[in-house]
């Protein structure tokens, strides 16, 4: 009976916590019907960007729903991707609101940029979580989380099931790494090799050895707090050398970039360059 249904189990945050890695899909289109194409692929997770793609509260619910759906048409031994949203912002009296409205939503996951302190990590799981552990805004008769309290537990059930990641991106945040990954409550820590390598003075050149042994030497952080690495790579070569140092959440292609890339080798065939 419906009235006797529990809040779904994070399993993308189960497998974080297992160690198994997880290999994911940027999203930056901000399109609902091609959310949905791609959640039926195979990929563990797709992420929603609401900080640099044009996407706001009402269309990741959009493409939340257009991943849901993906699982209708699927085998039986395959699942429809996990969703992780990014919010574009999650401190301050803003990230609070958008955090409880990307939760009401339904969204179980969610990727935080720009945590610098261990101060703004504690806040973010704050306001991720239900009293008395957060502050989130009790509102789960009009949320989609709850089905419109067709999970009678929910208020209770909630806390447990959110996954929170946090973006390490700056040298400041490299400084406190230690403490951001050790927050209670922080399930893992991303780190942003572009916006890292532009504060350690190497603008555009991620790939800067300065960069990279930063990168490297953080994964191994994360990990011996007990908590999961993640990051976004853009080519093979990357992803499996930060799946090798043990990042457990990679993200390896943005469907923007494979749609121009394909698009544009197709056309070279035709009109190859002079």
């Amino acid at each position: 009976m419906l009235w006797a249904m529990q809040v779904p189990s994070n399993a993308f945050r189960d497998a974080l916590r297992a160690r198994h890695p997880q290999i994911g899909l940027w999203l930056g289109l901000a399109d609902r019907y091609s959310a949905e194409l791609l959640a039926g692929v195979g990929y563990d997770w797709l992420l929603i960007d609401g900080e640099h793609a044009p996407n706001d509260v009402r269309s990741t619910l959009g493409q939340l729903q257009a991943i849901a759906s993906a699982s209708l048409g699927l085998p039986p031994n395959q699942v429809a991707s996990h969703a992780v949203a990014r919010v574009p912002i999650g401190t301050g009296d803003v990230g609070t609101t958008l955090i409880k409205q990307y939760l009401d939503i339904g969204v179980q996951t969610l990727l935080v940029p720009m945590v610098d302190t261990p101060e703004q990590a504690a806040q973010v799981v704050r306001a991720a979580k239900y009293p008395p552990e957060g502050v989130r805004g009790m509102g789960s008769a009009l949320a989609r989380a709850s089905r419109w309290q067709g999970y009678p537990q929910y208020v209770h059930e909630a806390n447990a099931q959110v996954c929170v990641l946090l973006q390490a991106e700056t040298v400041e945040a490299m400084r406190h790494l230690d403490a951001i990954a050790a927050t209670p409550g922080v399930d893992g820590v991303f780190i942003g090799p572009a916006d890292l390598s532009a504060s350690m003075g190497h603008p555009g050149n991620p790939g800067h050895p300065e960069v990279q042994a930063m990168i490297a030497d953080g994964i191994g952080r994360i990990l011996r707090a007990g908590k999961a690495p993640g990051i976004l790579a853009t080519s093979e070569a990357q992803a499996r050398q930060w799946l090798a140092a043990g990042a457990l959440f990679v993200a390896v292609g943005v469907d923007a970039l494979l749609l121009k890339a394909s698009a544009t080798e197709l056309l070279s065939r035709y009109r190859p360059c002079a």
